[in-house]
């Protein structure tokens, strides 16, 4: 829950300095990992190592957590052997006691809400995004620190865009991912039970967040070698279709 004070870009030892952010893996999963549809993280230490579609090959739950390292942390990847990666480890293995491997927990992932019957409109999405998110994310995205920008302190509202945020290559980086997200789970508080923001409200802010400049993660090509199983709403090509970025986003 305090990823940025351990290894985060400002901690004192410059060696732990893997996060390229000051985010925390729980501005993501939420609750520490343990909220429905708030990408949780329980259930699944029995799951690794499983084949991935983005990398083509056969990942292990270290190699998935240094996906997130390089991707919603715009940082490098830790060691396995690192103490920071083995507590990661442990405590998704705490998370999934008593779940046998191939069993498949109700509440994981981000949900699935109506899609519609048009495009997200990013500009929509700015007026829903002024009035249902702006108050605690800032207007211009930048979420609110926990103290004075010099700090290791992080965030008490993590920044939705721009360069302490999440970069293009990650999970959150995509449309339908990210606007189940915010349907169940934001204004901060709710949950899929009793959500607040409308499909249509949800998909709309979602198209105006992802939009915004945030860190370039290089390479991103090399994503997903075999086209046919890239998701439709990655936002970046190339694409197996004949449709171009604008249209998956």
């Amino acid at each position: 829950t305090a990823t940025y004070a351990h290894i985060g870009p400002e901690v004192a030892d410059r060696s732990k300095r893997f996060a390229g952010n000051n985010l925390a893996c729980s501005n993501c999963h939420l609750q520490a990992g343990t909220k429905k549809f708030g990408i949780p993280l329980f259930g699944l230490f029995g799951e690794f190592p499983r084949y991935s579609a983005r990398s083509g090959a056969q990942m292990t739950i270290e190699d998935r957590f240094n996906s997130c390292m390089t991707r919603s942390m715009n940082g490098r990847a830790l060691p396995v052997s690192a103490p920071e990666m083995q507590a990661m480890v442990a405590y998704i293995k705490f998370l999934s006691t008593g779940v046998p491997p191939g069993e498949l927990l109700p509440g994981l992932g981000t949900g699935k809400m109506p899609e519609l019957d048009r495009p997200a409109d990013p500009v929509r999405g700015k007026a829903s995004y002024a009035n249902a998110c702006a108050v605690c994310h800032a207007p211009n995205g930048a979420g609110i620190r926990r103290s004075l920008p010099t700090t290791d302190l992080g965030y008490m509202v993590p920044p939705l865009w721009g360069g302490d945020s999440f970069n293009d290559g990650a999970g959150m980086a995509r449309l339908i991912t990210a606007a189940n997200f915010l349907h169940f789970n934001m204004p901060h508080g709710v949950d899929y039970l009793n959500p607040q923001l409308s499909p249509e409200q949800a998909w709309d802010i979602a198209a105006y967040v992802i939009s915004q400049p945030r860190p370039h993660k290089a390479g991103l090509d090399k994503d997903f070698p075999d086209l046919l199983e890239k998701p439709v709403d990655a936002p970046y090509g190339p694409y197996a279709d004949g449709f171009g970025e604008q249209q998956h986003k």
